[in-house]
Formats: structure tokens, C-alpha cells, sequence
């Protein structure tokens, strides 16, 4: 197992009240994190634990490195307290990425709750590179409007080209929007079913019927590709603790494509 880097914090920003984003800087002069979207690294805390999270920043950068967080356990709250200059452990990167060789085809993107994470580097991709697709399409769902995350960029992003549809569970009085779960608008954003290649993450019911709904549009199995973060803990598939089927999340994703896991997929217990 590889000994953590050393980075330091460089800015802390608070994207939520329950998420913020960590950007790091390597403390060796001039040495960068070469990474591919969709790929995550093991974060280590030091005085608390480790635990993989995913590269949430533009892979094209080489100088910053950007995680964005949810606080939901001990060593992500203790994160949370992190300042400028603190130094945090970083090992990686680890994992399948996207694939972003899909040129001519239309993207659609699926995001729900804080599964735009390890997607927004692909997005980052998509931007620098808006003529090699076709239509780049984004699909968020968030339980309400204060949840949505990264909106400066979504103003970039759709300045070049990107199509954003967002959906909330529980509007506000100012929103004017979609209501209603993300699978309820997969179908009506899909013109081209046989040429359109999505990537999907969120919670695992969500994608799970996100799926369902992307098959009955006409999207082929092939062409569906999914994050899949549960139960990670080692980062390389030495623990065990994310074996799921066959594969370990961890060593062998967290990237799947339909076809490797759709046996395992729709066992709900599992």
C-alpha cells in the first residue's frame, strides 16, 4: 500500500450547509496528481482515518486538487473544521474513469444529490471539448433548491454549449422549475436514443430506475455507464468490505458499465 503524499489546503469553501470543497496543493514544489474523471483518491486525516472520496476538479489542471465533501461520518465532519494551510494525506488516484471517447454522440449526464461529484470533472472534459459531442445534456435532481451544487459553473458550462435541466422533491417559494424525482425527466430529454451514451450517479435507487427509465427510451445497454461508491473503505480492494458480486467497487469501478454489473444491479439486498 502506497505511503500518502502530503498536500496542503489551499482554499476551503463551503458549497452547502452539509458539503464543502477542499482545494489542495502538492507540498512538493512542482509536483501535480495526474488523474482521469470519474477516478478518486484516499484522503487521510491525520489524528482520524482514511477514506476514498472522489476527484471532483477539471483533470486538465495539474497544479490543484479538488475534492468536494459531504459531511456524513467522523472523518468528513473532522474535515469539514480543515483551514488554510492545514495538510491532509493523499493517496491515489484509483479506479475506472469515464469514457470520454464517445466523440459525435450526445451526452447525458445524470446527477442526483451529491452524485454530480465524481461527475463534474467529465463536465469540465465536455466543455474544453464542446465540438468533438454532439448535444451535452445535464440532468440534476436535488430534494430541494438550496441542495444544488456547483451553479458558477453551470453558468460557464452552458455558455459553451451545455444543457442544464434541474428537478427538485421539495420546492421553495421561489422556485419555478420541475418538481418531482429525476427519472421523471430522463425520457422527455432523450431525442436520440441510439446515439446517446449516459453517464449516471447518485443514490443506488435512483440509479437504479434512472436505468430502467434510460432502457425503455431506447439507450442500449452498452452505452450506459454508471458511478457506484458504496462501501469503499481500502481503495484497493484489500479489505473486502465493497465486494459486491464479483467485483470489488473499489479496484474494479467505481465506473461500471450496465452490461459488467446488471445482474448485480437489480438484486436489492445486495
Amino acid at each position: 500500500m502506497s505511503i500518502p503524499t502530503v498536500y496542503q489546503v489551499k482554499k476551503v469553501f463551503f458549497d452547502t450547509a452539509d458539503v464543502y470543497t477542499l482545494t489542495l496543493t502538492s507540498k512538493e514544489t512542482g509536483k501535480g496528481l495526474s488523474f482521469l474523471p470519474g477516478q478518486f483518491n484516499m484522503l487521510y486525516h491525520y489524528g482520524f482515518n482514511e477514506i476514498p472520496i472522489s476527484i471532483s476538479g477539471d483533470s486538465s489542471d495539474k497544479d490543484v486538487l479538488v475534492h468536494t465533501i459531504r459531511a456524513v461520518g467522523p472523518v468528513t465532519q473532522s474535515m469539514r473544521e480543515l483551514k488554510v494551510g492545514d495538510e491532509i494525506g493523499v493517496r491515489g488516484p484509483f479506479g475506472a474513469s469515464w469514457p470520454l471517447d464517445k466523440k459525435g454522440s450526445n451526452m447525458l449526464v445524470i446527477g442526483g444529490g451529491c452524485g454530480l461529484l465524481p461527475l463534474r470533472p467529465a463536465l469540465f472534459h465536455f466543455a474544453k471539448n464542446r465540438g468533438q459531442y454532439h448535444d451535452v445534456t445535464v440532468l440534476n435532481g436535488a430534494k430541494n433548491p438550496g441542495e444544488f451544487l456547483f451553479s458558477d459553473d453551470f453558468k460557464t458550462w452552458e455558455k459553451q454549449g451545455i444543457s442544464l435541466k434541474q428537478t427538485v422533491d421539495v420546492p421553495d417559494s421561489s422556485w419555478k422549475g420541475h418538481v418531482g424525482l429525476i427519472t421523471t425527466i430522463v425520457k422527455p430529454n432523450i431525442s436520440d436514443p441510439k446515439n446517446t451514451i449516459a453517464f449516471v450517479c447518485g443514490p443506488e435507487i435512483m440509479i437504479r430506475f434512472t436505468v430502467k427509465e434510460l432502457l425503455e427510451a431506447g439507450v442500449e445497454k452498452h452505452n450506459i455507464f454508471m458511478s457506484l461508491e458504496k462501501h469503499m473503505e481500502c481503495g484497493q480492494g484489500f479489505c473486502g468490505r465493497c465486494q459486491w458480486g464479483p467485483y470489488f467497487i473499489c479496484k474494479d469501478g467505481a465506473v461500471f458499465s450496465y452490461p459488467q454489473i446488471e445482474k448485480w444491479l437489480m438484486i436489492r439486498e445486495l
